[in-house]
Order: structure tokens, then sequence, then C-alpha cells
């Protein structure tokens, strides 16, 4: 039986590239994309090569990311451009695959087996001349992973970056993937990580030589699951989104490279998760009927809340305003925290979300149909005409500015 060729194509660095095509003079310097740039508790969503080179992580502040990078330029986030980019990109795949799976944003794989005999001889090829295609038509830069599953073709596209295609064989596998680190493949995760270690399975190919039945008795179901990613013995296939049942609930988490401390830091990190829930609630025309929060602490110790809302909603503030309920009961400022998620529950088609009228609040529907129709207004306007066609009031008083923010002085960032 013939091989399946899977490729697994990843934008490079994309919020931060997708921002950067406005702003070409700043390529090669260290430049980040976060929710909130005037805040030092903002949050950094994304970064360029040049300020990967100080360490710059995803999800530390911004007065973390400073203190590693004094001259770190800062750009604001448009999530509904990224969104519009993911579709162009995905419609390139579409060209060379009727199989093609987003697993986020930036991610999807693609199943060639079929179509691979139209554009090349073989899986690199064909990677390279996607990789091509992006490059020119969309100057945005993709790693593509080559292999025989979903799970290689995924390992292959972390293997190198930017801007590479690596192809990962029955033959090679052994000799590339098992010296990583195990916590480099997928869904091993810390907890089960510690596990693991502590039976000297370190490294992704001492989990494959520790045998299934072992796996299994030490993690249960998923030591099975880990096994067969390890071996190769992985096969699903790969489900195109129009295929794929619709969702039922929509999340977003982060890890922190630091703990958060403080209300101000904790309502910039829940802000910034529950903004992107709303934008793909809205890509998807589905609104939420229940907000759900998960808070890890340093000990990894989770807590789990949840509210209904009052009316079905695809809103981002009123999102961001049940989660910061939820936390606020559940927590306190002084608290640190080391992860949060903020989970839209309960969805159903927007079309079907009717809200009851209330006695005590008569204009609370109409008033939340204006605000929908003011977003997704706003949001079709920038699609069309670019982020600088219009700006919320609201964004405008909080500081945020369209231009890049430049380094400004040290400011009192060593206070922390």
């Amino acid at each position: 039986m013939t091989d399946r060729v899977i490729l697994h194509c990843d934008l490079n660095s994309f919020y931060a590239s997708v921002e950067l095509l406005d702003y070409p003079e700043l390529r090669d310097k260290p430049v980040a994309v976060c929710g909130d740039p005037e805040s030092r508790h903002g949050i950094i969503l994304a970064k360029n090569e040049a300020a990967k080179k100080y360490k710059v992580q995803t999800a530390e502040t911004v007065w973390q990311a400073r203190k590693k990078c004094p001259d770190l330029i800062l750009l604001p986030a448009h999530h509904v451009k990224y969104h519009d980019f993911s579709k162009k990109v995905n419609a390139i795949y579409d060209r060379f695959t009727d199989l093609v799976e987003p697993f986020s944003i930036d991610e999807s794989w693609l199943d060639v087996t079929g179509s691979l005999h139209l554009f090349h001889t073989d899986g690199k090829g064909l990677a390279d001349r996607i990789r091509q295609t992006i490059r020119e038509e969309l100057g945005l830069t993709i790693s593509v992973g080559v292999s025989f599953n979903k799970i290689f073709a995924k390992m292959g596209s972390d293997y190198k970056k930017p801007d590479a295609t690596t192809v990962i064989t029955r033959e090679n596998y052994r000799d590339l993937l098992w010296p990583l680190p195990v916590t480099d493949l997928i869904f091993v995760g810390r907890a089960a990580a510690r596990t693991l270690g502590e039976y000297g399975i370190r490294t992704i190919g001492d989990l494959a030589n520790f045998g299934r039945e072992p796996l299994v008795g030490l993690l249960g179901k998923q030591g099975s699951t880990l096994f067969d990613y390890a071996t190769g013995a992985e096969h699903a296939p790969v489900i195109p989104a129009r295929e794929m049942p619709p969702p039922k609930s929509v999340g977003n988490g982060l890890t922190f490279p630091k703990n958060l401390v403080g209300w101000e830091a904790l309502r910039s990190g829940v802000t910034m998760l529950s903004d992107e829930v709303a934008v793909r609630l809205r890509q998807l025309d589905m609104k939420c009927t229940t907000v759900n929060i998960t808070v890890r602490d340093p000990n990894f110790k989770d807590i789990s809340r949840q509210k209904p809302l009052p009316a079905p909603s695809y809103l981002a503030r009123e999102i961001t305003q049940a989660a910061m309920e939820l936390l606020e009961q559940s927590w306190t400022a002084r608290a640190p925290v080391r992860a949060l998620t903020v989970t839209a529950q309960n969805l159903m088609p927007a079309a079907d979300a009717a809200e009851q009228l209330s006695l005590l609040t008569p204009d609370a529907a109409p008033k939340r149909q204006k605000v929908e129709k003011i977003e997704r207004t706003m949001d079709g306007i920038r699609d069309k005409f670019g982020k600088t066609a219009i700006t919320p009031t609201r964004l405008q008083n909080k500081g945020h500015h369209e231009r890049p923010i430049p380094p400004g002085p040290k400011r009192d960032v060593s206070g922390e």
C-alpha cells in the first residue's frame, strides 16, 4: 500500500508578518504585536524573527518583553485582518487539493495524495511550490512538513523555521524526531512530561521504546495515543472544513512566561483572550450562552467557573465582562496566575439566537442589536478598505495607535 502524502503548513510569525506588510521598513527591527500597546501589562501576541533573538516570548507582558529588548516596537492587533489572510492562504491550499483541514488560524493540513501527480513528482517539490505561491501572492512565508501522517507532518513544519520544507519519512523519522524532547510531541503537556520524566522518559525515542502497554499503565488511553504518535502509527484522515461538525465551544488560553498578578494584569489577559474568542464566534456566525474561565496557579492547580449570559452573544465586551465577574468572584488580586483560558460554551447559530425581552430592561435587546451591527459593519469596512479606515472611539481613548509605537524612554518597568 502506497503511503499518503500529507503536508502541514504553518505561517511564520503570522500576526507580526501580516502587520509588517504595511511597515516593510521595520522588517529587520524587533517588532511585537500586542493587545494593548499602551499598557505595560498588555500581552505579547506575536513577535518577528528579530524580536525572537532577544528571547521575547508570546504571552509575556509588555514590560517583561521591553526589559529584554528596550528597542522593541509594538503594533496593535487586528484580528479581522488575520482571519482575512487566513482565508486567503487556505484558498491557495484549495488550488492544490480539496482535502484541507485547518488546525488553527495559521496552520492547516493538506492531503495531496490524490492530486500530487497534477503538480509535482514528490511532496517536497509541491511544498516548495506552495511556499513560493504564498510568498509571491501574499508576501507571507510558511514552513511545511511533509510526511506520511498528520503528526509527523506537523512536527516537520516545526523542525526548521522560518520559510523551510522538512520531509519526514519512514526511513529518517527515528534520526530526526526521536532525539527531540518528549515535550516536542504534540499533546504532551507539562503534567504528562512530569509523569514520564519520573520513569526516565525524556525524549520522543525514550517514549517509543518504553512500549505501548507500560505507557497505558502510566497515562491511560493517552499513553496509547502518544505511543502511536511517536512510532508513526497515527493514521487519522485529513478532514476538510466543510465536513467538520460545528464546534460545541470556542476557547482561547495562554500559559504566561511569568505569572500575572493584580487586576490590571489579569484584565489585560482576559480582554485579549475574550476578544479573540469573540472574533472567532463572529467568523463562525455563532453566539454563546455561557462563558467559562479556567485559572491555573503556579502549582498547576486549576479552578474552573462558568456563568450564563443574559442573552446569546458574540460581543467581546460582554464575554470580557462575564469572564472578569467570574474571576473577581473566585480569585484574589494578589494571587499569581500562571495560565488563563476563556471559553464560550453552549453555542448556537446567530440566526437562531433570539433574545427574550425583559420588562425591566426593554431597550437591552435593541441596544445589543445596534452594537452587533456596528461591530460587523466595522469589520466589513476594515476588511475592504484596510485597518486605518475606521477606529472605535473606545480604542482611541485608551491610546491605541494605527502607526507603530516607537520604543519610548525606559519607563518604570524596573519597579515591577
